[in-house]
C-alpha cells in the first residue's frame, strides 16, 4: 500500500503519516475523536472561515460546504488505496487528526502507522460510514441548523466524486482495472439505505436528490451533480440579505 501514489490522484486522497512541522500547524491538528466527542471548537472555526471566504448568506450554507469537503476527504482516503491495492488503511478516530484552519493535503495526519485493512465494501462502510459520517453529522447538527438529509446527501455525492476521480485517474495512467474496482466499490456502498436514497448512481455519473447549497452563496452555482437543473429563483428579499 503506497500512500505515495495513492496522494497522486489528487489532494483529496493524500494522507500526512509523518508528524506535521510547526509551520504546518503541527499544534493545531486534533483527533477527530474529540469533535465527535462534542468539543465543536475547531469545527466551529472551520465553518466560520468557509462562510467568510465564501462570503456564505447563511451559517447552514458554510456548514454544508465544510461538510462536503471533510466528508469528501474521508471516504477519498479509503477508497483511493482501496482501489489501488486492494488495502487501505484503517482511520481510528482517535488517530486521525484534523487541523481545521488547512485544507489538504495537510488537514488530516493519521498519528499512529498505518494498518491496512482488506477492501470490501463492508469494511470500508464500518471505517468511514459508521467510523466517521455518522458522528460527524451529529456534530455538524450540534454546532447549527442543518438537515441530515443534506448531510447524507452531501455523503453519496463525496462518494461518487471520489470514484469517478480514481476514475479518470486510472484511464489516464492506464490502469482500468483500478477505475472498474473504484466504480465497484462504490455501488456496493451505495446500496445501503443512507446513502442510496441520497440520488441515482450509474457507473461514475451521479445525480443527487438533494442540494447543497452552494448556488446561494455571491459567487456560486450549481454543482454538476446537483439535483437542480437551474439556479432556484430567490426572493428580492433574500437577495437583499445576501
Amino acid at each position: 500500500m503506497d500512500l505515495e501514489e495513492a496522494a497522486s490522484v489528487g489532494g483529496f486522497f493524500a494522507l500526512r503519516t509523518r508528524t506535521p512541522d510547526a509551520g504546518a500547524g503541527a499544534g493545531a491538528h486534533v483527533p477527530l475523536a474529540r469533535i465527535y466527542a462534542g468539543d465543536l471548537a475547531p469545527l466551529t472555526f472551520r465553518v466560520d472561515k468557509v462562510a467568510a471566504r465564501l462570503g456564505a448568506p447563511e451559517r447552514r450554507v458554510a456548514a454544508s460546504i465544510a461538510h462536503l469537503g471533510l466528508v469528501a476527504r474521508l471516504w477519498s482516503l479509503a477508497l483511493g488505496p482501496a482501489a489501488l491495492y486492494g488495502e487501505f488503511p484503517d482511520l481510528p478516530p482517535d488517530d486521525l487528526r484534523w487541523n481545521a484552519d488547512l485544507t489538504s493535503p495537510h488537514d488530516l495526519w493519521l498519528a499512529a502507522p498505518p494498518s491496512p485493512l482488506p477492501a470490501t465494501a463492508d469494511r470500508i462502510r464500518e471505517v468511514v460510514q459508521y467510523g466517521h459520517l455518522l458522528p460527524l453529522a451529529d456534530a455538524f447538527r450540534q454546532d447549527g441548523r442543518i438537515s441530515r438529509p443534506l448531510l447524507w446527501g452531501n455523503a453519496g455525492s463525496a462518494l461518487a466524486g471520489a470514484a469517478r476521480e480514481l476514475h479518470a485517474w486510472a484511464r489516464k495512467n492506464g490502469r482500468p482495472e483500478v477505475g472498474e474496482r473504484a466504480l465497484e466499490l462504490a455501488a456496493e456502498l451505495f446500496r445501503h439505505p443512507d446513502l442510496r436514497a441520497t440520488g441515482t448512481l450509474d457507473g461514475a455519473a451521479f445525480r443527487r436528490r438533494s442540494c447543497c447549497l452552494y448556488y446561494r452563496c455571491p459567487s456560486g452555482g450549481l454543482c454538476g451533480d446537483c439535483v437542480f437543473d437551474h439556479s432556484p429563483q430567490r426572493s428580492s428579499a433574500q437577495r437583499a440579505s445576501e
